[in-house]
């Protein structure tokens, strides 16, 4: 199936809103580090959520609503591993359960009691939380790659987008744009190489390599691979909020910018994103002009995405007429739905790999 082809499909039609709520999914909250001896207030996907560190030092979330009196708990403390309501001292451990009501003499715990909670994991710097609560995770999060790896470095930041889930995952993905709102940064207006696209899509993710594509004339092209040559150049979507771009030139220049999404609100996606790069000159050099280059190109997308949410609020609906060159985000779109329409705890049904193949002007 094309992309044209896909973009009619019942799972994407024009003209339908684009917004999913995912159950069973992880998703990042906050950095590590942002977690420390205070509640902290976030919300994931509309719901308001509180994080704090109990026991052990280990995150903990729970609903932000007490439920003696509706207050947020993310305005109380935290003592001795649990936390405290701020209005009247109920605490609560990372389970949820109700572990002390002041003035109270009978038993504290029971089940109207307990705040909802959410299975946590940290790893790799980040506080991940899932979708669910109470439910035992059927999965775990998403490992960003070459953290690790000999002769990488790594940059992260966290950049906030105005549009929905879809939006956002295919404005990172998205090639054609690059040319128009960041041209001269990657490729400019002028197209005069036809490169080969292979789109490769499978229950959980889809993937176009571009073939045959000379180093963008752009900027940050000339940086990655000052001595010419060939693009090895990979985009990639992988359930249920990960964006991934690689890019590789001879066999020195590699660059992996993976970004996690967060969908704090059905038009408001948080971008946890960590470049990791491997370049033929230091990277002390790179790294001070790479992070003022990105978040140049992050403000330039954000301001599109704003511009696109406010014209879809303004006219009440979206309207999507897609050729073969949007190469991912109808096929991002019916993964999306389809893992919205899940049932909860319910894996995506197998299904075999499909390829496809076409040619663009880049």
């Amino acid at each position: 199936m094309s992309p044209r082809d896909e973009a009619r499909a019942p799972g994407a039609p024009a003209g339908n809103i684009s917004v999913v709520r995912l159950p069973d999914c992880w998703f990042i909250l906050c950095a590590s580090g942002e977690l420390g001896g205070k509640p902290l207030m976030r919300t994931l996907q509309g719901t308001p959520l509180v994080l704090f560190r109990g026991e052990g030092g280990r995150p903990a979330a729970l609903l932000d609503r007490c439920p003696h009196r509706n207050i947020p708990l993310s305005l109380g403390r935290v003592v001795e591993g649990q936390l405290q309501c701020g209005y009247h001292g109920w605490r609560f451990d990372a389970a949820g359960e109700c572990r002390a009501i002041p003035g109270l003499s009978g038993e504290t715990r029971a089940k109207a009691r307990c705040a909802a909670s959410y299975a946590t994991r940290e790893q790799d710097g980040f506080v991940w939380v899932y979708s669910t609560p109470g439910v035992e995770p059927t999965s775990e999060p998403y490992r960003f790659p070459l953290l690790e790896a000999p002769g990488y470095s790594t940059v992260r930041r966290v950049v906030r987008a105005p549009g929905s889930l879809h939006a956002s995952l295919e404005n990172t993905l998205d090639v054609p744009h690059t040319a128009f709102l960041h041209g001269g940064l990657f490729r400019t207006a002028k197209k005069s190489n036809e490169i080969e696209v292979v789109v490769r899509r499978g229950a959980d993710r889809v993937e176009a390599e571009y073939i045959g594509e000379p180093r963008p004339p752009g900027l940050v092209g000339r940086v990655l691979a000052p001595g010419g040559g060939v693009v090895q150049h990979f985009d990639r979507f992988l359930m249920p909020s990960i964006a991934q771009v690689e890019y590789r030139i001879g066999a020195e220049s590699h660059l992996m910018v993976s970004s996690a999404m967060t969908p704090v609100s059905d038009w408001d996606t948080l971008i946890y994103a960590v470049v990791t790069f491997r370049l033929p000159i230091p990277h002390w050099l790179v790294k001070p002009f790479l992070t003022p280059v990105a978040m140049h190109i992050f403000s330039q997308d954000s301001r599109i995405l704003k511009q696109q949410t406010d014209t879809i609020h303004r006219f009440g609906t979206e309207l999507y007429v897609s050729t073969e060159l949007d190469v991912l985000g109808p096929a991002i779109l019916r993964l999306l739905r389809s893992a919205g329409r899940q049932k909860a705890a319910s894996p995506l049904e197998p299904e075999p790999e499909q390829e496809t193949r076409l040619k663009m002007l880049v």
